[in-house]
């Protein structure tokens, strides 16, 4: 397969790599002898014929740089069988017999779509959501993730001082495995994402509860965006406990800054590979890493495939978000009661459950269960003498 005119092209939404992406397609093609063109605006550029010729100059000094130089866009018209046409007929206006696409999986069926039609296709997974199921690792994940994770580091201060509880919501889309290492990484009380069933009470509520019966003064719950809203999060909470949240929405930040050095060298990689791959005279493909190590895939198995988020990880989050109550409470809480007065609210409530025949047997006052540790954290929290017994313990 003779490969002459390479055009490249970013759409959906944008991620911190696709500029490096670009100038190794560009500079890779150009050293090949192949001619290079931008196509701006995604899929709508090639529709209208928005292209311009790019070269060494035109990528000079943009490896550092987030967004993309090409802007990006998702067009509907592109989805048509009418679009593709006329997508079609500006690639054999201008000459282009191969086209790679910086880009998610919505764009991939475009890309798909094109190749139908005889043009060459690469596509390059480009999204901060890293939910394409080919591949381990996608463009802009690593920068979003540290993004992320450096806002949620400030936000921690100001929590600690004020001692809060905050509900922040990441991007991700319908997917889970930003929200995943945002919240492994900077040791969240809770992680919210939509590939795991969440038990609210189990899964937010008992762990606030935990950390707060240890000591612990704030709390941090992170929360996909495609898991639920963190405002509804944060309501749910404060009717729960007696907790305000505060939220934080880190929405389009997560996509904006200078790419990790991580972004720039796997963008680099992908892009040099992409125009190989054309010269090898592979078309319809995707290149993929696992490991450490970039190989391509058909562009429909790379569709069909499905993943989730890896099991370890869910088993690391329960472990250390796992604060178990100490286990000498009693000593301290009969001390708390003293100081309370039998006459308090509180103290009476325990007088009650202590005298309640809880295992059911019809006979008061005979093989009653012991107040545990649970069933302290249960009159604390439950019974509205929430912060008096903590602050006296």
């Amino acid at each position: 397969m003779s490969v002459k005119k390479i055009g490249v092209l970013t759409s959906g939404g944008d991620a911190p790599g696709m500029n490096p992406c670009v100038s190794a397609v560009v500079r890779t093609a150009i050293y090949h002898g192949i001619e290079c063109y931008g196509i701006r605006r995604g899929w709508n550029g090639l529709i209208t014929g928005d292209i311009v010729r790019l070269d060494e100059k035109s990528v000079a000094h943009t490896i550092n740089r987030g967004g993309t130089i090409l802007y990006t866009a998702r067009s509907k018209e592109f989805m048509t069988e009418d679009g593709q046409r006329r997508a079609v007929s500006t690639c054999k206006f201008l000459g282009l017999d191969s086209i790679v696409a910086i880009c998610g999986d919505g764009t991939f069926r475009g890309a798909r779509a094109l190749s139908k039609y005889g043009i060459n296709v690469i596509g390059l997974p480009g999204t901060i959501d890293n939910d394409i199921s080919c591949t381990n690792y996608c463009i802009g994940f690593d920068t979003a993730a540290n993004t992320a994770i450096e806002c949620i580091d400030k936000l921690r201060d100001t929590m600690q001082s004020h001692e809060r509880c905050s509900v922040v919501e990441v991007m991700g889309h319908h997917a889970g495995y930003l929200a995943m290492y945002v919240g492994l990484a900077c040791g969240a009380t809770a992680v919210l994402v939509p590939e795991e069933p969440i038990d609210f009470e189990r899964d937010v509520i008992e762990k606030i509860r935990q950390a707060r019966f240890n000591g612990f003064t704030h709390y941090m719950i992170v929360v996909a965006e495609g898991a639920g809203s963190a405002a509804d999060i944060a309501a749910r909470i404060k009717d729960a406990i007696d907790l305000d949240p505060r939220v934080t929405v880190l929405g389009h930040i997560q996509r904006g800054g200078s790419p990790t050095g991580r972004d720039r060298v796997n963008a680099t990689k992908m892009g040099y590979l992409a125009v190989e791959l054309l010269l090898a005279g592979k078309t319809n493909r995707i290149v993929c890493t696992h490991d450490g190590i970039f190989s391509d895939v058909d562009i429909d198995e790379g569709l069909a495939m499905k993943k989730g988020i890896q099991q370890m990880e869910v088993d690391v989050l329960v472990a250390i978000s796992d604060i178990r109550p100490l286990p000498s409470l009693h000593h301290k809480f009969d001390r708390c009661l003293n100081r309370l007065g039998s006459g308090h609210f509180f103290s009476r409530i325990v007088r009650i459950w202590s005298a309640t025949d809880h295992a059911g047997t019809g006979r008061p006052g005979r093989r009653l269960r012991p107040l545990s540790n649970g069933d302290l954290l249960h009159l604390i929290y439950s019974y509205g003498a929430k912060k008096e017994p903590l602050r006296k313990l």
